[in-house]
């Protein structure tokens, strides 16, 4: 098997990898040249070099744009790295958290809490209770009007259910921000990802027009050729 020695590494690679710095975006080769000023467009690398530097191009790009890299950025750089997918790893978070026994009380008081049968059922109980003492016992009974109990009652089911609510509702404010946190790196991969695409096709395109000018050279050569021996 045919192979080359990198001028960026000294490394030996297949020749099917050989790159002409050529071919490479001034803004990668920038990138290159930070790391090896020698590095020139005369020199070659591998294309698994190449892909390196344009993955730390991305990562540069990216501290210039927003400044530090947080961790989810950070995560998304690594799923680019390891060529993976970044859904898996959102749903293994999910798979991690664990919501304690309080929490899935407070939603499940909230969820009842704002529903047609909690209206319903509570609006039937307010209504007998008032017949039951004001008709039925004949305001004699054990809440006879103006239904102090009832208020008391009241009063306190609304001071019990406002802050199980309030817990309920920062619960979904937290799930609010991590799936817009979770979107937030969807899309920054995407972006990324679509980039690097860009860049994979700005180089083909470039390397094929510098195969056509060379094919193009080596048939002038071939004509020029000719012309020398049907003159002679």
């Amino acid at each position: 098997m045919k192979t080359f020695i990198s001028d960026l590494s000294n490394q030996e690679f297949p020749i099917e990898e050989r790159v002409s710095a050529k071919s490479v975006r001034t803004s990668i080769l920038t990138q290159i040249q930070k790391d090896k000023p020698s590095f020139t467009r005369d020199n070659f690398l591998a294309a698994s070099e190449l892909n390196g530097y344009r993955e730390k191009y991305l990562e540069t790009f990216l501290t210039e744009q927003t400044g530090p890299l947080t961790e989810p950025e950070k995560a998304v750089l690594a799923s680019l790295k390891e060529k993976g997918t970044i859904t898996d790893k959102l749903d293994e978070e999910d798979e991690k958290q664990v919501t304690t026994y309080g929490q899935r009380i407070a939603d499940k008081v909230a969820s009842f809490g704002g529903s047609w049968t909690f209206i319903i059922s509570f609006t039937v109980f307010l209504i007998l209770w008032i017949c039951l003492n004001a008709f039925w016992l004949a305001n004699r009974g054990f809440d006879p009007y103006p239904f102090i109990l009832l208020n008391l009652i009241l009063s306190s089911i609304a001071a019990l259910q406002a802050p199980v609510i309030m817990m309920s509702q920062n619960r979904q404010e937290d799930k609010d921000r991590e799936r817009a946190k979770k979107d937030y790196m969807v899309n920054l991969k995407s972006e990324l990802e679509i980039r690097m695409l860009h860049e994979k096709i700005d180089h083909l395109i470039i390397n094929q027009q510098q195969e056509v000018i060379d094919m193009q050279k080596t048939q002038l050569e071939i004509i020029k050729d000719i012309q020398k021996r049907v003159e002679k």
